[in-house]
């Protein structure tokens, strides 16, 4: 039977590069709202020997990502593997000049969109399966107030569905990556020297390794 990943935000940085790495052993279902950033994907898994789904959306979109899970359940049957890297990185400012627009931004698409994917998941997901979600060291520094709260809502909400699902399945991990070029953090740090920071192939690598050597 053909294993599945499921890659909220797999358009570039971490979550292609998990795309990827799970490639070789898995068929690939990559959600992502940049059209060509997802085609360069595909073209890469396909060099590689690998088969993606391209799943072009907004993970805000409720009837489409429902639609999506209804249809992954039509064609699979089931989730082995669920990694929500999708993100949005409001810029650093002092909490006391948080911009609006970026902070309902960051609550709608951080928690809400979170909150509303856990149970559209969760029912597709084996229970052996692997649900990775990704905590950011950032959260609680100066001027991280906006971007912090939302992350840290998020990895809440993961936390009490590790909690529900430690004997039962699947697994719900939280890790947190090394710093990487990606552009979330490019929105954090511009002018930044990117050549000290974490590889996201290899960051990939060693994300997979560790949540998959474990089981229920």
């Amino acid at each position: 039977m053909t294993k599945t990943a499921l890659i909220t935000g797999a358009s570039r940085g971490l979550g292609a590069a998990l795309a990827m790495e799970l490639a070789a052993t898995h068929h690939i279902i990559a959600v992502g709202k940049t059209v060509g950033a997802l085609e360069e994907l595909d073209d890469r898994i396909q060099a590689a020997g690998g088969q993606a789904t391209l799943a072009p959306m907004d993970i805000q979109k409720e009837d489409a990502m429902a639609q999506l899970c209804r249809s992954i359940y039509d064609r699979w049957g089931a989730l082995d593997i669920w990694a929500h890297t999708a993100v949005h990185a409001a810029p650093l400012a002092p909490a006391n000049a948080m911009g609006p627009k970026d902070w309902s931004k960051s609550i709608d698409i951080n928690v809400n969109a979170t909150a509303a994917l856990i149970p559209m998941v969760a029912p597709l997901m084996k229970p052996d399966g692997h649900v990775v979600f990704f905590d950011d060291a950032l959260v609680g520094q100066k001027f991280s107030a906006g971007y912090g709260a939302s992350k840290a809502a998020q990895i809440a909400l993961a936390r009490a569905w590790a909690a529900e699902t430690a004997k039962t399945g699947p697994h719900v991990h939280i890790v947190t990556p090394d710093p990487m070029p990606t552009a979330t953090r490019a929105r954090f740090y511009p002018g930044e020297d990117r050549s000290p920071l974490a590889d996201p192939a290899a960051q990939a690598q060693r994300i997979l390794k560790e949540i998959l050597s474990q089981s229920v």
